[in-house]
């Protein structure tokens, strides 16, 4: 195992870990650090695991905003109320550090849900919502863990 090796796991980590902390590109620096270490590789081999991995980030991606809007349309939360949220969110972020996005995001789905229901309805919502988001990063986790999964078994045999 070299250097450039143990670089791009520590990456490859912390774009694992920047998909449960929506402060950094997980997917992107996953799929980045496979890149690099590809082309410094320069073999067939590296390619095929970066094509692997990179098929598996695209892949998540998808199913990231396929899988939760379906069930947000499921429980009558439009996606206006999202676009509420997120907006409060990229606000939030920049008010309050780090906790300022989910807190926002939070605060701004509730805010739109009650401003198109009542009170009463606004929180089982929000609920939703954040289920809903909750199962997209789950679901882009697991799919960068197997770009990860396919890289380290790159490494070994390769």
């Amino acid at each position: 195992m070299s250097g450039l090796d143990v670089l791009v796991g520590l990456l490859i980590a912390l774009g694992l870990v920047g998909i449960l902390v929506p402060m950094l590109p997980g997917s992107l620096l996953v799929g980045a650090a496979i890149g690099v270490w590809a082309a410094e590789r320069a073999e067939a081999s590296g390619w095929v695991v970066f094509a692997v991995a990179a098929a598996l980030l695209v892949a998540g991606a998808v199913v990231r905003y396929l899988v939760p809007g379906r069930r947000l349309q499921r429980s009558g939360v439009p996606n206006r109320t999202l676009l509420a949220g997120g907006l409060l969110g990229v606000a939030g972020f920049f008010v309050v550090p780090v906790v300022g996005l989910p807190l926002g995001f939070v605060l701004g789905v509730y805010l739109a849900e009650w401003h198109r229901t009542t009170h009463r309805e606004a929180w089982p919502a929000t609920v939703s919502a954040l289920k809903a988001v909750g199962l997209g990063i789950l679901v882009e986790l697991a799919f960068a863990t197997a770009a990860a999964a396919v890289w380290a078994v790159g490494v070994v045999v390769a």
